[in-house]
Parts: C-alpha cells; structure tokens; sequence
C-alpha cells in the first residue's frame, strides 16, 4: 500500500510539471541511455534541480566525465534486468532514449512498478518555455523526413522567422529548447521510436502548429512488433495539431491518419503531390510547382511556388525530392512564408550526403550513392528517379520483405549486386522474379573491401547511359558503422576504380564529403 500511495504521488506531482519554471526540484529521474539524446535529458534535468541517475550498457569517456562533474549518478550495466542501482533509487520518473524497445526488460519492470516513463519529446515539450515557446512544426513518415525537415527550416528562415530543424535530424529538441537565443519555431523531425512514447492528451501532448506524415511503408516492425503499432505511432503526429495536417495523396494511409486524428478546431487538411491539385492541395501543372491551399480564391487560381526545369539546375528533380519540397512549402505557407521566399530559398538549397548524390560520371555511367535509403520504400523512390539501374543492394533488413521491392523493379535493372548478411532473402527473391538477371552476391564481410568487389561487379554489368545505385533497403550496421561509413566506402571505391576516367562533371574526391 505504502509503495502504491508513493507512486501515485509521484504522477500528480508529475502532472504538475508542465513549464520549465515548475518545480523539478528534487525529482528522482533515471535516464535510460547515454547516447546524444540520454545526455541532453539527463543533462536539463540536472539544469532544472532533478536527482539523475544515468543508465547505460556502454558509456562515453567524455559524457561520463560531464555527467560526474554534473552531479548525475552513471550506472554502466548490461541492463539485462533491473540492476540494484535502480530499484535502490526508487525513481519518481524514467526518462528513455528512442532506441530502447518497449519491451526492454527495465521498462518492463517500470510497468509492474508502476513508474511513468516519459521520452525526450514529452521532457521537451513540457519544458519548451525556458526562453520563449516556439511553434512546433512535426516531420515524420518512413522517408524523407530529413531533407522535408531541413526544407521546412530553410524557407521559415528564409521568411524571416527564427527557425531550427531538430530531433532526430541529430539535434535533440532538448538542445534547441535551451538555445539562448530562442526560436520562433522548431521543426521536428520525429522517428516512430520518438512517436511512440508521446501521449496524445494530458498535460505531456504536444499541441502542434502543423504536422507531416509524408508516407507509410513497413518499416522498424522488429521494434514495433507489428505494422499496426508501426502505423499507430505514426499517427500521433497528428494529434492536436492547430494549423494544418499535411499529407500525401498518393498514399492514401496518410490521408486516413488525419481523418482519424483529434485536431484543433479550425486545423485544415492539406495534400501535397506529383499531380494536378485541387482546392487545399500543392501538386503540378505543366512542370510548375503550384499551391492552391494558402490562397482566398483557391478554386479558380493558384500560386507558383517553382518550376520542374529549376529543380532540375539544383539537382533537387527527382519525384521523392519534389514530394518532399511539395510537403515542407505546404508547412512553410501554413505558417505565412511567401511563396517568392520559397523559390529563392530553392536556388541555394543542397541535399545532405548519401541522399541520391551523383557521386561520379565516368564511361558514360553515374554512380549515385544514396546510402540513406535503408528501407524498401526509400529505396523503389530512388529506383524509380533513374531509368536502367545496376543496383548494389543489402544490409540489415530490419525484418522487412523485399519481394514487393524486388518484383516491382526488375524491369529497370541492367544488373545487381547484393551485399551485407541478409543475402538470402533478396537472392531468393531475385531468383522468383529476374533469374535471368546478371547478379553478383558479394560475400565478403571484410568492411573494406565490399564496396571495392561490389562496385568492380557493377561495372562488370553497366554500360553506357545506365546508373549504378547504392540503396541498400537495409540498414548498415552488419559491415558498416552506420549509413555514411556505407556511402563514403562507396565513393572512395568509385573514385579509386574509375576516378582517373571522370566525364568532367564530378567534383573533387573529399572521402568525408564526395559532393567536394
């Protein structure tokens, strides 16, 4: 009874925190992970007087060294279960980082305790009003959530408005919550991991200006465990949003999610996509970027945003791209950026490495890395940006089946080269649906040299005008460090290979940077 009347004395107080000038003081938080977003949580809680203790399999030198002159409490264990250290502490609260699954077996023990369990977002949310409480502006969807995020920042700083992109784009909101300086708005990008630990009423539900959900595709499902609970934490991006619900019109998901979503009063649904538009919706008219949401006489006009041919010049023309630029000009407009400010932001905008960078031109054949692409839908939107493709593909794939993806772009493909540890299932699949395909499995793990083999293989099978792709529709982790590593050995094998036979068109080799 005692522990009971404790725990539920600990969730009123927790119902009180809802400012940054609420008293944190005191406050028993365990911090679970110490990757860059267990730091910034465990580093503002400690900034707003709570007791921290710090949970980890693995910690960094320098953060464990902060963490000590911080005043937080570091616990490095395999976290197999709850260690002593923590039922010992007896937390108030448990703050997680986004890669712990749910059924992590110290959230597991958080649950039969009876322990709230927050993640960065809802910490972050509540505690967004340090220096002023910026506008919140939410990006997910299973691709391109980076390049819309950083989109949508770049034409609100553009429109004059303080802006930042952050979350998972490698920043914690956290961070950008403390900045001294303040925001106007935060753009947002959220994992489905970030989603799924976001309440959707109380005082811890984020009230959103405007929100995308730019696509759904399975994707992440041995973390969710099912593709319905990958769906339904999606979905709460949705969740109280004032100003606009953006989605995707030829994901019809997407759609479904807003219909279903409690929003604001007033809170309009906006389509974004590759085709004509109609009223409420951005899309194209004869190769012209149009929007015919943000206007009064939205049924008889509309207004030019850019072109197709000047994307082009930008290297910014590929459908997945336009999608995502279509998306975040919605969100910029629905917070009252002009759409001449979203043309010129255009002419200067670049993408990030490894998203569908041309890497080299050489023997009449562009080598493009889009390393990001570490699942199947991401990787048939780059398929299908190219006409004949030799494909390097494989990786982790995450529990997801590639046959669909497979079997959807044998028609484009000249050749492909498999890499990474699950092999099998896309050999397998190969073999179903192009067994007359020239295929190459490359069998070495030495990190090294795969990229050397794969790309040789490639070559081996490419001819003149065709493009050789690297999206994996896997992630990278089985012979890479991540999906840069996997992108940078790509180019350094490409230049290496056939770097001396350049066409003219590519830029100087920079192995942490190919563009140059």
């Amino acid at each position: 009874m005692v522990a009971e009347l404790t725990t539920d004395a600990a969730r009123e107080r927790l119902d009180t925190l809802t400012s940054w000038h609420s008293d944190w003081s005191g406050l028993r938080v365990a911090v679970l992970g110490l990757g860059v977003t267990g730091f910034s949580v465990a580093d503002t809680l400690v900034e707003l007087g709570a007791d921290v203790l710090v949970l980890a399999t693995a910690a960094d030198d320098d953060r464990a060294r902060i963490l000590d002159v911080l005043g937080a409490r570091l616990v490095v264990d395999p976290l197999d279960g709850a260690p002593a250290d923590l039922t010992e502490f007896a937390p108030d609260l448990i703050v997680v980082s986004p890669g712990f699954r749910p059924d992590h077996p110290v959230l597991r023990w958080a649950d039969d305790e009876g322990i709230a369990v927050w993640g960065d977002i809802e910490l972050a949310w509540r505690v967004r009003d340090k220096v002023n409480a910026a506008d919140w502006v939410l990006v997910t969807g299973t691709n391109g959530k980076t390049t819309t995020t950083q989109l949508t920042a770049t034409f609100l700083a553009a429109g004059g408005l303080r802006a930042a992109p952050c979350g998972n784009i490698g920043v914690p909101v956290l961070d950008a919550v403390r900045d001294p300086q303040g925001f106007d708005v935060l753009v947002v990008e959220l994992s489905s991991f970030q989603l799924h630990r976001i309440p959707r009423t109380g005082p811890g539900a984020l009230h959103p200006a405007s929100s995308v959900c730019l696509n759904i595709a399975d994707d992440h499902l041995d973390w969710h465990g099912s593709a319905d609970a990958y769906r339904d934490a999606k979905a709460t991006v949705y969740e109280n949003v004032r100003i606009a619900c953006v989605y995707n019109r030829a994901d019809p998901v997407t759609r479904l999610l807003v219909e279903e979503a409690d929003v604001a009063e007033g809170a309009r649904a906006i389509g974004f996509g590759l085709d004509v538009p109609g009223p409420s919706d951005l899309g194209i008219v004869d190769g012209i970027l149009c929007d015919r949401a943000f206007l009064e006489d939205r049924r008889n006009s509309a207004l030019e945003l850019t072109t197709l041919a000047e994307l082009s010049i930008a290297g910014l023309d590929a459908p997945h791209i336009v999608a995502n630029i279509l998306a975040a000009a919605a969100l910029a407009r629905s917070l009252g950026v002009a759409p001449e400010t979203i043309r010129e932001a255009l002419a200067t905008f670049r993408l990030d490495a490894h998203r569908i960078q041309t890497v080299l031109i050489a023997r009449g054949i562009r080598f493009v890395d889009d390393s990001k692409a570490t699942n199947p839908h991401a990787a048939g939107a780059s398929l299908r940006a190219f006409g004949s493709v030799v494909w390097i593909v494989g990786g982790l794939l995450k529990g997801v089946d590639v046959d669909a993806l497979v079997r959807d772009h044998v028609g484009r493909l000249r050749g492909a080269v498999v890499i990474g540890a699950d092999r099998s299932a896309l050999l397998e699949a190969f073999e179903r649906h192009a067994p007359h395909l020239p295929l190459h499995a490359v069998e070495s793990d030495d990190t090294g040299g795969v990229m050397r083999e794969a790309v040789e293989s490639a070559l081996g099978f490419a001819e003149d005008g065709d493009t050789v792709l690297l999206a994996p529709a896997a992630a990278s982790m089985d012979q890479f460090t991540d999906y840069g590593d996997r992108g940078r050995r790509f180019a350094e094998a490409v230049f290496d290979i056939v770097g001396g036979e350049a066409d003219g068109t590519a830029a100087a080799h920079d192995p942490e940077n190919p563009r140059g």
